[in-house]
């Protein structure tokens, strides 16, 4: 059977141009006009709770998680670094007794049970400590992907074709669709962890029964190949939209791997660039400020769509909140794009926060008193 790479690469149209744009964007100065600080006295004054998985690992990779240690240790010294009084924490055990803190910033996930990224939130909603993020029930709306392509086509947003499996639930012998080939995994991983890609329908229902086996529910869908585009939104004295980030391999048909995601094998490129071409810019936003209105007010996400330049069609993926901040991930190259450097970037999504849940006052032009 021919797959579908090779006839995407016999154009039925000019492909729609997406590459890197050097140096900061026009316009970059309206970005950095919503950028949102607060004087120095009241960041040391401000108390934050850092809970994260990695918050003590000193910046070393770990054996399971990979850079994402590094990362979760560069996002503590650079929250220091802006000025926060802040201590880390790296086990929910931090919230057993109410922390002596003003805000938490709750980056606890994959904690080794299902949906623990919403015990962090859950947990400081009952002591009502405001924290950084979606509410619980937002998170776990979010983390579902099943549960979000619905509320995209709810919407009008496409999507590929999909189907869940949840455990316990049988698992039909013939396939929900057709398709070319067929991508199972978890219906909350991150960072394709889980993930497979099978030709046959039979193979990825025994991937199925083996993710059920390990206690997660499951998500088949339609592969589709070619380019990831990620929209990043940031609390910025309200909602903004970063400038899109298309994630362009070498190899199409080939989806990446948690061990790539995670550092954990050697990656000899890294093809991230801007979206460049206007129209597409203006679809992406436009079905991104769709989904928001399911979830907004969520502080700092990322919303991934797969693209095919070949013939336009833009389906949505998946949505992440609280993702990635390290400064070598989508969300800190996008705001670089346009002039923000990762610790601008950091301080106003947390500023922001801290206004809209009233731990500081309203600012005054764009700097809280």
């Amino acid at each position: 059977m021919q797959s579908r790479v090779s006839e995407l690469q016999r154009p039925r149209r000019a492909p729609v141009a997406i590459g890197r744009q050097g140096g900061v964007m026009v316009g970059a100065s309206s970005y950095r006009d919503r950028l949102v600080r607060i004087d120095s006295g009241r960041k040391a004054a401000t108390r934050i709770l850092f809970l994260a998985k990695h918050a003590l690992s000193g910046g070393r990779p770990d054996e399971e998680d990979g850079v994402h240690a590094v990362y979760h240790h560069e996002l503590l010294t650079t929250l220091s670094g802006i000025g926060f009084a802040v201590e880390p924490a790296n086990s929910f055990r931090a919230l057993d007794t109410r922390p002596d803190v003003d805000f938490v910033f709750p980056l606890l996930n994959r904690a080794g049970f299902q949906n623990s990224e919403m015990l962090g939130p859950l947990m400081l909603a009952r002591m009502g400590i405001p924290y950084l993020g979606a509410i619980p029930i937002i998170r776990g709306l979010a983390d579902d992907k099943h549960l979000m392509k619905v509320a995209a086509r709810h919407h009008g947003v496409p999507t590929m074709d999909w189907a869940i499996y949840r455990r316990e639930a049988p698992t039909p012998d013939t396939a929900p669709f057709p398709a070319e080939r067929y991508v199972a995994k978890p219906n909350a991983s991150s960072a394709s962890w889980g993930v497979g890609l099978f030709d046959d329908w039979q193979d990825a229902r025994e991937h199925v029964a083996s993710l059920h086996a390990a206690g997660h529910d499951a998500l088949v869908e339609a592969w589709v190949p070619l380019i990831d585009i990620a929209v990043p939104v940031v609390g910025a004295d309200g909602m903004l939209l970063l400038p899109p980030m298309a994630y362009r391999p070498a190899d199409p048909g080939r989806p990446r791997s948690y061990e790539e995601k995670r550092g954990l094998i050697p990656v000899e490129d890294d093809p991230l660039e801007l979206v460049e071409e206007p129209a597409l810019i203006g679809r992406l936003e436009a079905m991104t400020r769709l989904l928001v209105t399911e979830l907004w007010p969520f502080d700092y996400g990322r919303f991934e769509y797969r693209y095919d330049p070949m013939t336009g069609a833009l389906r949505f993926m998946e949505v992440n909140l609280s993702c990635n901040l390290w400064s070598k991930k989508t969300i800190s190259r996008s705001a670089a794009s346009v002039g923000i450097d990762h610790a601008e970037l950091v301080e106003t999504i947390v500023t922001h926060s801290l206004i809209r849940q009233q731990v500081l006052p309203r600012q005054r032009g764009r700097l809280a008193a």
